[in-house]
C-alpha cells in the first residue's frame, strides 16, 4: 500500500521542481526585458542647435554621421576596429590633413588611403594593459598618451564588436570630457554593463544620432529592434541642445541601411515629447 503514495510524492516533487524552474525562467526573462527597456530609455537622441550632420565613410556599412561644423580644429583621429578598409578614417585624414591611428589586433589587414596618413597599431583597446590569446590590449587612456595626444583635439570612431563597454568603463571621465565627438557602433542588449556605460557617457556627451544596423535585426532584443546600433556622441562642452526640438529627435535621413538588400528595422515613429 505504500508504493502508490511514494509515486504520488515523487510526482508532486517533480511538478513542484518544474514549476519552480518555470517561475525562475519567467523571472529572468522579466529582468532581461526590464534591462532592455532601461537601455532603450537611455538611447534617446537629442537635436543640437549648432550641429550640421554629415555622413563620413562608406555609403552603407562603415559610414558614420558626425557634426561636420564641430570637427575643426582637429589634430588627430583614432579608429578602433578596422578590417581590410577604413573609409571613415581615410576621409577624415584626407579632408582634415591629420594622421589617423588605427587599432585592430584581430584583423591583420593594413588598410591604405591615397592622400591620407594611417598609423596602424597591431593592438586592441580594452580595460587594462596585457595580452589575451597572444593579442595585445591597452586602455584608451594609455594609447592616447603613448602617441603624445593627451590634451590634443581628436576625434574617435569605435567599432569593436562588444569590447566597447569595458573599454569605456575603464576610461577616466577626464579623458572622455576631452573628446569632442565619438562615433561608434555599439553591440549587445543583455549585459548590465551596457546600461552602466551609457549612463557614464551621458555625463559628458549628448547622444545626437541613433541608427540600428539591419544586419543585426532580431526580435530577441525587443523593445530594441536590433543588437547593434550606430551612435554619435557630442561633447556637452561644444554641443548646444535645441530646447524646441522633440525628444527623441527624429532620425536623420543621412542614415542608411548597413545592408542595402536586407530588410531594415528602425524604431517605430511615435508621438514625440518636448524636453
Amino acid at each position: 500500500m505504500k508504493r502508490p503514495w511514494i509515486r504520488v510524492i515523487f510526482v508532486i516533487i517533480a511538478l513542484a521542481t518544474a514549476g519552480a524552474v518555470v517561475i525562475s525562467d519567467l523571472g529572468r526573462d522579466a529582468a532581461r526585458h526590464k534591462l532592455r527597456e532601461a537601455i532603450l530609455a537611455e538611447l534617446q537622441p537629442v537635436a543640437l542647435k549648432n550641429c550640421t550632420l554629415k555622413r563620413f565613410g562608406s555609403t552603407n556599412d562603415g559610414g558614420y554621421l558626425m557634426c561636420e561644423n564641430l570637427i575643426e580644429p582637429l589634430d588627430t583621429g583614432y579608429s578602433y576596429g578596422v578590417g581590410p578598409n577604413d573609409d571613415w578614417a581615410c576621409e577624415m585624414s584626407r579632408r582634415y590633413h591629420v594622421p589617423v591611428h588605427e587599432y585592430d589586433c584581430f584583423d591583420p589587414a593594413r588598410p591604405i588611403c591615397d592622400g591620407g596618413r594611417f598609423v596602424f597599431h597591431n593592438e586592441c583597446v580594452g580595460n587594462r594593459t596585457g595580452h589575451r590569446d597572444s593579442r595585445s590590449f591597452d586602455t584608451l587612456e594609455n594609447q592616447i598618451s603613448k602617441n603624445g595626444d593627451t590634451g590634443r583635439r581628436m576625434i574617435i570612431k569605435m567599432d569593436i564588436e562588444g569590447g566597447e563597454w569595458e573599454s569605456l568603463l575603464a576610461a577616466p571621465d577626464e579623458l572622455l570630457a576631452s573628446i569632442p565627438q565619438l562615433a561608434m557602433e555599439m553591440h549587445g542588449f543583455d549585459d548590465p554593463k551596457i546600461l552602466e556605460a551609457l549612463r557614464k557617457l551621458k555625463r559628458n556627451f549628448y547622444l545626437v544620432n541613433l541608427h540600428f544596423n539591419n544586419w543585426s535585426c532580431t526580435s530577441k532584443a525587443a523593445p530594441l529592434p536590433a543588437w547593434a546600433y550606430q551612435v554619435l556622441w557630442v561633447n556637452k562642452r561644444i554641443g548646444i541642445v535645441d530646447p524646441t526640438a522633440p525628444v527623441p529627435a527624429p532620425m536623420s535621413p543621412l542614415n542608411a541601411p548597413d545592408s542595402p538588400t536586407w530588410p531594415d528595422c528602425q524604431l517605430p515613429v511615435t508621438p514625440r515629447s518636448q524636453p
